[in-house]
């Protein structure tokens, strides 16, 4: 079997500046990084405010097990599908994160003919924009600690800094560590710790922001310590914004690559959605709605993490609205939410995908009643899928009252995606949405996260002990309780026990921290043993990538 890569490979890809051109961006308007990657120039995206938006169309999926949806194969399918039925659809993903291409789950630019090129690049560094948000992010670091060495005249008690390095590799052994050893030439020494960089509020705030003065005044407005007494300090009181703002100045500019079938896609940003916000930029999607008749989004695992972010916070703060959702389930994956393992889920099995289906219909009913958004449910379909098995799925949903189409994109490209493009396209003609949010910004931080446990979790309750509650209000002190949160927790489970698969009831969701976001403008809260720095597998996808005597990559998938 052909490999995703030597798909990628043997692809004959166009230049950049043509397929753009299609979509009306001229190429005095491209900023090319090669032939087949390019920035748009801002100015340009300023030119299109008055024009109408297209159709937006929210990728999601139910909970993912670690063999894989294929949420993003199925939102490339999706694009090149609908470009075939004369739709012009530009297609919006995150940029993929070192640690994952080099840890568990590889790369992150489709599979199969369902893919964007050139494959390699996007997967290693790609336009260095994420290298750009580690390099804003350690700035700020280095800014506090050379404060505090040249007299500390803002008073930053060395005890409460809050604002942690990053890198974009996934490095147990920086979780926590001890900076400023060897003297006092070195530094005052203190406990420090790296997060990974895609879950940096640098992060959030470069998908969030509007345009490079917005960028700008969110950086300005991060919280990165306190004195004794308990007042923040904001990066703008160290004077770092602005030199931040100048290292993000061209990564803001949202990239350009191509599908297996020469349609445009969007890659920018790349924060992941267990334990950050998990949608591509604000910026990429508002300019791809006014440029196309379509737009396919991608909002990372399941619809209780990424899609309800995406509602809650990026929609909230951006004025998006989405007119559909697609949620993307596979055979196995129910079965694994029935209780099968790993080894076994190719093996037919209707009593453990019976088992499985309450977790996709308590997705379906997030969607549609909390998030109050019409849903298509896609079946990534794999080739040990048996008919029995498609058939139980499909009588399931029709009971229920849920289109579903069994899709073929991964072996067949925008072809095998036809029957979904069409499917969306008559739920948006069809059937108007009662987009809402699922909290109101007025209640409290509690009651809001109370909101989502019970209503998204089926969680019965939420705990946390007295040093978590003092946390909370004193950011409700500080202003900060109209905010929006940003859960994170575990992506492979309802609870914050990644072992308990299906639909649990009546779980409590335990929040172990609160951390402001106060530039991105939204509360983390932290719930279960979720890390901000992942750990390499046993066996990490980095032993399989190489390059040959010819420069050709190999191994990456």
């Amino acid at each position: 079997m052909t490999s995703d890569i030597e798909i990628a490979q043997n692809a004959k890809m166009q230049r950049i500046t043509e397929v753009a051109s299609r979509y009306g961006i001229q190429e005095e308007f491209t900023e090319p990084y090669g032939h087949y990657k390019a920035k748009i120039n801002l100015d340009f995206l300023e030119t299109l405010k008055d024009k109408p938006d297209g159709k937006l169309i929210m990728v999601t999926a139910i909970s993912p097990t670690p063999a894989g949806e294929g949420k993003t194969t199925t939102s490339i399918g999706l694009g090149d599908a609908l470009n075939r039925l004369g739709k012009k659809t530009i297609i919006c993903l995150r940029e993929p994160s070192m640690g994952p291409v080099f840890g568990m789950k590889g790369g992150a630019a489709g599979g199969g003919y369902s893919q964007v090129v050139p494959m390699e690049d996007i997967n290693l560094h790609f336009t260095g924009d994420i290298s750009a948000v580690s390099l804003a992010n350690n700035l700020l670091a280095a800014l506090i600690d050379n404060h505090i060495h040249q007299g500390n005249e803002l008073g930053i008690d060395e005890r409460r800094i809050v604002w942690k390095r990053v890198v974009d590799m996934n490095d147990r052994s920086l979780r926590n560590i001890t900076v400023g050893l060897g003297g006092p030439g070195n530094g005052f020494p203190r406990e420090d710790g790296f997060d990974i960089a895609v879950a940096s509020e640098v992060m959030a705030i470069f998908c969030l922001a509007n345009n490079l003065q917005d960028l700008k005044e969110r950086l300005g407005n991060i919280v990165v310590a306190y004195t004794r007494d308990r007042k923040p300090i904001l990066a703008s009181d160290l004077k770092a914004h602005g030199a931040m703002a100048a290292l993000l100045k061209d990564a803001i500019k949202p990239n350009m690559v191509q599908t297996l079938e020469h349609n445009l896609a969007f890659i920018h940003g790349g924060p992941f959605a267990n334990i950050a916000t998990g949608c591509n930029s604000v910026i990429a999607t508002k300019s791809a709605l006014k440029l196309a008749d379509y737009v396919v989004t991608e909002s990372g695992f399941g619809a209780d993490l990424g899609a309800e972010k995406f509602v809650d916070i990026v929609c909230r703060k951006s004025g998006l609205k989405p007119d559909c959702a697609v949620l993307v389930v596979t055979v196995r994956a129910l079965k694994y939410h029935g209780g099968v393992n790993l080894p076994d889920l190719g093996k037919e099995n209707l009593e453990a995908l019976e088992k499985g289906l309450p977790h996709l219909e308590r997705h379906i009913n997030n969607i549609r009643e909390q998030y109050g958004l019409p849903c298509v449910v896609c079946v990534n379909h794999f080739t040990l899928d048996t008919d029995a098995e498609i058939q139980l799925l499909k009588d399931r949903m029709a009971a229920k009252g849920t289109p579903i189409v069994v899709s073929k994109h991964w072996s067949d490209g925008g072809k095998g995606a036809e029957e979904l493009a069409q499917a969306v396209i008559d739920m948006i003609d069809t059937t108007p949405t009662n987009f809402k949010f699922v909290y109101d910004e007025d209640m409290s931080l509690w009651d809001k996260m109370k909101t989502l446990a019970t209503k998204l979790y089926g969680a019965k309750d939420i705990a946390a002990d007295s040093k978590v509650r003092q946390q909370i209000k004193k950011l409700e002190e500080d202003g900060y309780g109209k905010y929006p949160l940003c859960v994170a927790k575990t992506q492979y489970s309802f609870t914050t026990d990644r072992a308990l698969r299906g639909a649990p009831e009546g779980h409590t969701v335990n929040i172990r921290e609160v951390r402001i976001a106060a530039g991105a403008e939204f509360v983390v809260v932290y719930c279960g043993d979720v890390m901000t720095m992942p750990g390499l597998p046993k066996v990490p996808s980095s032993n399989n990538i190489d390059i040959d005597a010819n420069g050709r990559i190999i191994g990456l998938f």
